[in-house]
């Protein structure tokens, strides 16, 4: 009898909501959240994300929508910039969990996950990296040896893009 993969997601949600909006769209975390679990079989989804006080209701529907989300405190600039990289979080939770998944989804596009991506693909447990932008990441991910292991959302708009609701 076949059994369903027991994967897991890794995802960098700064570099996957910027990298959206700078195509001029907006992700539907719920819809998304069911691409990946019929996708790429993914049981647990872990949103790797800042925490900003005033921001709960987003928190609770990320949650709501089947996100495990892993705060970051943030630092507040003098120029109003916020700050909370959390590419440390990802990588550490990916490690930790190692023993519970058979492969890693890694959702981002940035060259920091490199060592993590490459460790994945030695041990054999990358089931692939999802770049919210094609034309736009990192070339520490471009790399032949990960080449067959990448896959691009730009494609996705129609389906995982939030649809206004008439008023």
């Amino acid at each position: 009898m076949h059994h369903p993969q027991k994967n897991y997601a890794f995802i960098d949600s700064q570099n996957l909501n910027l990298a959206i909006r700078a195509q001029g769209w907006k992700l539907d975390f719920r819809r998304f959240r069911v691409h990946i679990q019929d996708k790429y079989h993914v049981q647990k989804a872990y949103l790797f994300i800042g925490y900003i006080n005033g921001n709960q209701s987003l928190y609770t529907m990320l949650q709501d929508a089947g996100f495990t989300c892993i705060f970051k405190p943030t630092l507040q600039y003098k120029d109003g910039t916020t700050k909370g990289n959390c590419d440390a979080e990802l990588v550490l939770w990916s490690m930790i969990d190692f023993k519970e998944y058979e492969k890693a989804v890694i959702v981002s596009g940035d060259g920091d996950f490199n060592c993590l991506v490459d460790y994945l693909l030695k041990e054999k447990k990358l089931e692939c990296v999802l770049i919210p932008d094609q034309h736009r990441f990192s070339g520490l991910l471009k790399f032949k040896k990960f080449r067959p292991y990448l896959r691009y959302m730009n494609d996705l708009r129609e389906r995982l893009s939030t649809k206004e609701r008439a008023p």
